[in-house]
């Protein structure tokens, strides 16, 4: 059976004309599909862009026949019944090709309605408590719901436009206690982390919650979102990797930080070997395409590939060329 592998595509690196078009072609090339993140700031200043997730996503549903994944942060710009709301009228206009992915969030996106910024504990609690409410609106179609949770309100209310069926809700995670706890409660886990012990623990960990609850870890999606710089040649996929996704390269979190200056700045201190085991930088398809492999070999059921250079025409030519179709799982 072959890995299906999607594509990534930055809104805060292209504009969104750019990116819908850029999904045209992915999704033309064979990809199966497009996930995207929910930037309000571009994570370094110079990619100049941070295009609004729902907007692109429908244009991207009007012109493409793949799946529609996007991964944001309710309960700070946006309420969870609102992400709910975008969530439902995206699904119902495309129906059965939308995921909702549910993060965490990092500052730099989400401080900027002005309150407190928490500590991981509290923002990982949010985020269920997010998802706990979402599955309740998801869940009942015909009658009104209530939530009453630490973090989050909702008076009596439901979703008026409501698509058949509603879209599987995911939980963005590196930790293992999230992805345990994922495992009992989402419909699936998505994982950029690039460890390969750690993912390994992410994805046993995964499993535990969802037999804990008495759930089937076969029927729940295992996705990962992977980092790569292609190239013509070595030496550029090298020189693009350091100078479009330097913040990969990093060697601390980044949640906190609140502006794309004050990251740009961090990332000027990154290096090639920084790099290493976090970002498959190389030319080579057969390389990229045994890189993909052993993320099958874990387990997990989707791949989406990111290439953090401004060549994407180029790498999704070689990719629909050389690698998709040509990994197995």
């Amino acid at each position: 059976m072959q890995l299906p592998i999607g594509y990534t595509v930055a809104l805060d690196q292209f504009a969104p004309a750019q990116a819908v078009d850029l999904a045209v072609q992915a999704d033309d090339a064979g990809f199966v599909g497009v996930f995207c993140g929910d930037h309000f700031q571009p994570a370094l200043a110079r990619h100049g862009q941070a295009g609004f997730l729902w907007s692109v996503l429908a244009s991207v549903g009007a012109r493409t026949r793949g799946l529609l994944g996007g991964v944001t942060t309710p309960g700070y710009r946006m309420h969870p019944a609102v992400v709910a709301q975008a969530a439902a009228t995206l699904a119902s206009l495309h129906p059965h090709r939308h995921w909702l992915t549910l993060a965490s969030g990092e500052a730099l996106n989400e401080h900027i309605v002005g309150g407190y910024w928490p500590e991981p504990p509290e923002r990982i609690a949010r985020m269920f408590e997010a998802v706990e409410l979402i599955k309740k609106l998801f869940g009942n179609p015909d009658k009104d719901v209530r939530y009453s949770g630490r973090y989050h309100q909702l008076e009596s209310t439901r979703l008026w436009t409501f698509p058949e069926p509603p879209p599987p809700v995911l939980v963005a995670t590196s930790g293992p206690a999230t992805a345990r706890r994922a495992g009992r409660t989402a419909d699936g886990l998505l994982t950029a982390e690039p460890a390969w012990d750690r993912l390994q623990v992410l994805l046993r960990r995964f499993e535990q919650g969802a037999g804990e609850a008495g759930r089937d870890p076969r029927a729940l999606v295992r996705a990962v979102q992977v980092r790569v710089s292609w190239a013509a040649d070595e030496r550029a996929a090298m020189t693009q990797a350091l100078e479009e996704g330097p913040v990969a390269g990093l060697r601390f979190p980044t949640a906190d930080l609140r502006s794309p200056f004050v990251v740009a700045q961090a990332a000027r201190s990154v290096r090639a070997e920084d790099l290493a085991g976090r970002v498959l930088v190389s030319a080579d398809p057969d390389v990229h395409r045994a890189h993909l492999q052993r993320y099958a070999d874990l387990g997990f059921t989707h791949v989406f590939v990111q290439n953090v250079g401004r060549n994407q025409g180029d790498f999704i030519r070689m990719y629909a060329a050389h690698v998709l179709g040509r990994v197995t799982r």
